[in-house]
């Protein structure tokens, strides 16, 4: 994993364990450290602006400086050896192929939630996706829905009624024609 990748992990975890739902943005953060400093019985003269978050997110800055490292993972109470680029192919645990496969999937699915946390239905959906133990298999099902005829606008009208309210619902017979086409 990169470094960009677990500061925006660890930016996104930090913002639900305070309660926000949504990943710490960058100002967030920064503003968190500076507070969690000046609350210390030594006020710490370290500090990180939102600008270097933004170029180490992006990976214009590939890595940290060792102050950086240590004041960030001393806020996310991380080891700071976590806080670097990982091999590739490395992973910390005895993991198949296919976990290392889901944990990128999960990774992707929370910055894509990020990206669109302008819209709260779309960024809760891939959220909940990212948190289920199977993404990739939801992912499967999500493809069996979409190549099944009438089952998708189906499946919406009866499981989210008050999002379809506007939609037109699904006529009968094209119901019926799609349960017949499943079942030959």
């Amino acid at each position: 994993m990169k470094l960009s990748d677990k500061i925006r992990y660890l930016r996104e975890v930090e913002g639900n364990l305070r309660g926000l739902d949504r990943a710490m943005t960058q100002q967030e953060l920064v503003r968190a450290i500076q507070q969690e400093n000046a609350a210390g019985k030594k006020a710490s003269k370290a500090t990180i602006s939102q600008s270097y978050l933004s170029q180490i997110e992006s990976g214009a800055r590939p890595h940290l400086t060792n102050t950086t490292r240590l004041l960030l993972a001393k806020f996310f109470k991380v080891h700071p050896g976590y806080l670097v680029d990982d091999p590739e192919g490395y992973h910390s645990e005895l993991l198949s192929d296919l976990r290392t496969a889901e944990d990128k999937l999960d990774l992707w699915l929370v910055g894509g939630a990020e990206r669109f946390r302008r819209d709260p239905a779309l960024c809760q959906a891939l959220l909940s996706v990212a948190n289920h133990s199977d993404s990739r298999r939801c992912f499967l099902l999500v493809e069996a829905i979409i190549e099944t005829p009438a089952l998708l606008d189906r499946l919406f009208y009866v499981l989210r009624p008050e999002v379809s309210s506007t939609a037109v619902a699904p006529t009968q017979p094209a119901a019926k024609k799609a349960v017949k086409r499943s079942t030959k």
